[in-house]
């Protein structure tokens, strides 16, 4: 088994150490089995009392060098420095098969110098709901933290009622935003963000050690991961819901999940949050909020890189963006030839979606219902639409485009089926999982995990979790409460 802790060997005076607060009357609720197979860690030190010893007691293996990391962030387009892990603790990282690390990091691990007047607790409703949705985005191919384990308890907590606090072993690359650069920039400690950019250049990014210029490289690669990231979300319907700087990953991956939601009905203006006003990270917003992101991000190397140098690396995010994004829908339509210089091709991409908004039908039923379709078989994709005209004309122009491709429809439905989930986690499965639990019972949250773990899978067992939300479903209110 490999655990070491090089944050805090190496940047300890980068955040504080913090001993983990043990929940009252907590008990082991789900361990991650596959993904513990995957990291090198004890399978044994995942069984209760063990675990518990080794994260509760003082010296316990997991607890012993646990740290509250600093940063900062802007928040709803607004600096605050006044952040850090309020709540999480970074226990150290191991190693996944492939001899990279990975971060152990405790969410709900209790008070510490950053709690800002808080408890420093998370509840089970936004752990579950930050457990199942890392698992899914990974099954999905969308890059994000994962969680290892869960903790449920009896404390109460105080949030917009009572309820009960719990913990959760969440995994990644790191758990490095843009806003530690940022802190320790605009805060003028530029011997910290020195060492920080050592400790990321030397941990993750080893491989640009010997270029001429690290920096440049360092922050193309952030650059080209965020918009790789988002490209994805768009293309599979994903609304972040808080894409604050402080929730952004050097790495490109899905992090800090608050008030997520995966679309029902098509509505590109969709926000997810409610507590977001202003609609600042609406689902059609969230490229250009990575870039104003990214441009945050780029002041903290400054010190490294000239004007030009920096535009250089921030210009290509866009192109980035668009042609990844191209090449998804292009797959999730079943477009083997398209082209993305050819105005007909993103013409009938942008029409579908433009009729799925018009009508609004579900954006994940109306791509899973196409990638069954053939030619001769026109009825149950046209009887979904409202405007069966409208269905019809873009449909006669889908079948004349995929009359050039030499694939066979059996090979097209195949591919199409692979890219276009039939189960996704919607808010009012995520919902009901969560209030069953609440009552003690994690049956129902146990088989929404299982399913998401094979989102393309036809699942037939299972086809009530891939239905559009009844209309309640629609209307949850979801905010940064957790």
């Amino acid at each position: 088994m490999y655990l070491a802790h090089t944050y805090a060997q190496q940047l300890a005076d980068l955040g504080s150490q913090v001993r983990v607060q043990a929940p009252q009357e907590a008990w082991l609720a789900h361990v991650n089995h596959a993904l513990l197979a995957d990291l090198d860690l004890d399978p044994l030190l995942f069984e209760q009392k063990r675990l518990f010893a080794e994260l509760f007691k003082e010296q316990g293996l997991l607890n012993r060098q646990a740290m509250a990391q600093k940063y900062g962030g802007h928040q709803f387009g607004q600096w605050n420095p006044q952040l850090g892990d309020g709540r999480g603790l970074l226990l150290g990282e191991t190693r996944d098969k492939q001899g990279k690390p990975v971060d152990l990091h405790l969410k709900g691990a209790g008070q510490t110098p950053y709690s800002r007047f808080g408890d420093g607790r998370a509840v089970l409703r936004s752990t579950l709901r930050e457990y199942l949705v890392g698992e899914a985005m990974h099954h999905l191919g969308i890059p994000s933290s994962r969680s290892l384990c869960l903790i449920a308890s009896q404390e109460p907590v105080q949030r917009e009622q009572q309820e009960t606090a719990a913990m959760m072993i969440r995994t990644c690359q790191s758990h490095i935003r843009f806003g530690h650069f940022e802190y320790f920039f605009h805060s003028g400690q530029s011997d910290k963000l020195q060492r920080l950019f050592d400790y990321c250049l030397t941990q993750h990014f080893a491989d640009m050690q010997g270029s001429d210029n690290p920096y440049l490289d360092l922050l193309e690669r952030i650059v080209l991961t965020t918009a790789e990231l988002v490209a994805k979300w768009q293309a599979f319907g994903f609304a972040h819901g808080v894409m604050n700087t402080d929730n952004m990953s050097i790495h490109g991956i899905s992090f800090d999940f608050g008030p997520y939601a995966f679309l029902d009905d098509f509505q590109q203006d969709f926000i997810c949050n409610h507590s977001d006003h202003q609609g600042r990270y609406a689902f059609d917003r969230q490229p250009g909020i990575a870039l104003w992101n990214l441009n945050a991000l780029a002041h903290a190397f400054s010190g490294h890189l000239d004007i030009d140098q920096l535009k250089q690396a921030l210009a290509s995010y866009e192109p980035h963006l668009l042609s990844h994004y191209f090449d998804l829908m292009a797959k999730k339509l079943g477009l083997q030839n398209a082209d993305e210089q050819d105005n007909r091709d993103e013409k009938l991409i942008g029409d579908w979606l433009s009729m799925l908004s018009q009508q609004r039908r579900d954006y994940h039923c109306a791509f899973r219902l196409l990638s069954h379709y053939q030619p001769g078989q026109e009825a149950p994709l046209l009887d979904y639409f409202i405007n069966r005209d409208q269905a019809s004309q873009w449909l006669t122009r889908y079948q004349q485009k995929l009359a050039t491709q030499p694939q066979s429809h059996q090979e097209r439905q195949q591919a199409m089926q692979a890219i276009n989930p039939k189960f996704v986690l919607r808010n009012y499965l995520a919902q009901q999982a969560i209030e069953q639990a609440q009552q003690g019972d994690f049956g129902e949250f146990e088989r929404l995990f299982e399913v998401l773990k094979r989102p393309f899978a036809e699942q037939p067992q299972f086809d009530t979790y891939a239905k559009p939300p009844p209309d309640w479903g629609k209307s949850l209110e979801i905010s940064c409460s957790s």
